[in-house]
């Protein structure tokens, strides 16, 4: 069993995500021994880590234990296979792969390589919403009624707006429900240990033809005066969708990427037999808890008054405020552990391609029901 600053990694993507993931695993104390960009040229410009020349080269260096993939959507396939057939551990931002028969194949091959394997649903690791899980798994919320909330954001609110998630040959069918849908519906099971089995989806493309800047858009980042194109849009702006969860538990939510003054609000409030409770992201540091015969309470993220296993994301006193960054060193944390014993635990505590798999089966069940306007079942 290797010490986790034994552990070397590589990033493969060196956008806003890719920096992000470097930052996390030099906060653990893994080396990143180098990043793949597009080019070796913009790689080393970005100042992360060594460039290495290919995905090829990274995959060929012994020294690498674990591989990051922070690349386009459609790259997550074929660059996770190849990983896992020369035998690196992988993590995989969302979504795992295009389709769910692409995802299947993944857990598949990295089941019988007996592999470490995460897809990257980060939002599981805040501490209030460990605790949220928590107090439902000990009973405090009662019987799970109702689940509902929102991932609301504004950075492709305007016509002029551009990102590659834009183009569906790279970010997939499903724009605004795959790439943040999928973190409210992953953390929505987490919390309440239920699982999606109905769904009725009500998709809008609101900006029907964007402004294309000529040259290339990272994320978060403007492209005003540049040179544009017309670029009629297929995929989905916003989305309204209506769950069931197994056990007869309601569930709702409201995904949009064109919410004017939402920077990144993932909600989700549960009502239960016996209380309430709700958590949003942009106020990460709070946990409503909402009762009938007495006060309503705020509980600020202390680790002296969490649970256990809420308590163990938490390392800065109350009111030292931990955040966004902090969720990818505590999956990474959660991660390595198994990386350092070789194997993946028979219970991880973090998502695996199979959580990944998961919300590829709900999509298809919801594009499904979106055009047909109707409820779908989930196959799973």
């Amino acid at each position: 069993m290797k010490r986790l600053d034994e552990l070397k990694a590589g990033v493969v993507g060196t956008g806003f995500i890719g920096a992000v993931h470097v930052d996390a695993l030099r906060r653990l104390g893994i080396e990143v021994l180098g990043v793949v960009g597009s080019t070796p040229e913009r790689a080393g410009a970005k100042g992360l880590a060594p460039a290495y020349d290919s995905f090829e080269a990274m995959l060929e260096d012994e020294r690498v234990d674990v591989v990051h993939l922070t690349t386009p959507n459609h790259l997550h396939f074929p660059q996770a296979k190849q990983a896992l057939v020369v035998g690196k551990h992988v993590v995989c931002e969302k979504p795992l792969t295009l389709t769910s028969l692409e995802s299947a194949e993944l857990v598949e091959l990295a089941k019988t390589a007996g592999l470490v394997n995460c897809t990257n649903f980060n939002f599981r690791f805040y501490p209030l919403v460990q605790e949220t899980r928590a107090r439902v798994l000990a009973g405090d919320l009662g019987d799970v009624w109702s689940v509902h909330g929102g991932y609301l954001q504004d950075w492709l609110a305007r016509p002029t707006d551009w990102n590659w998630r834009l183009e569906a040959d790279k970010g997939g069918e499903l724009r605004a429900v795959g790439d943040i849908g999928s973190h409210w519906m992953d953390l929505a099971q987490f919390v309440t240990s239920l699982r999606i089995v109905e769904v009725l989806a009500d998709f809008a493309t609101t900006i029907r033809v964007r402004r294309r800047p000529a040259g290339e858009v990272e994320t978060f980042t403007s492209a005003d005066g540049d040179a544009r194109l017309d670029a009629p849009m297929s995929t989905e702006d916003l989305a309204h969708i209506l769950l069931r969860f197994e056990g007869g538990a309601r569930g709702s939510i409201v995904v949009s990427q064109v919410s004017f003054g939402r920077k990144n609000s993932l909600r989700i409030e549960l009502d239960g037999s016996a209380e309430s409770a709700a958590w949003d992201s942009e106020s990460n540091e709070e946990l409503w808890l909402g009762h009938r015969d007495r006060p309503n309470e705020i509980l600020r993220r202390d680790p002296a008054l969490l649970h256990p296993e809420a308590a163990a994301r938490s390392h800065l006193p109350v009111a030292h405020t931990e955040g966004y960054a902090e969720t990818f060193r505590e999956l990474y944390r959660a991660v390595y552990a198994d990386v350092a014993r070789g194997e993946p635990a028979d219970e991880p505590e973090y998502p695996t391609f199979r959580d990944g798999h998961v919300e590829n089966v709900i999509g298809d069940a919801l594009a499904l029901s979106n055009s047909k306007q109707r409820r779908v079942e989930v196959p799973l």
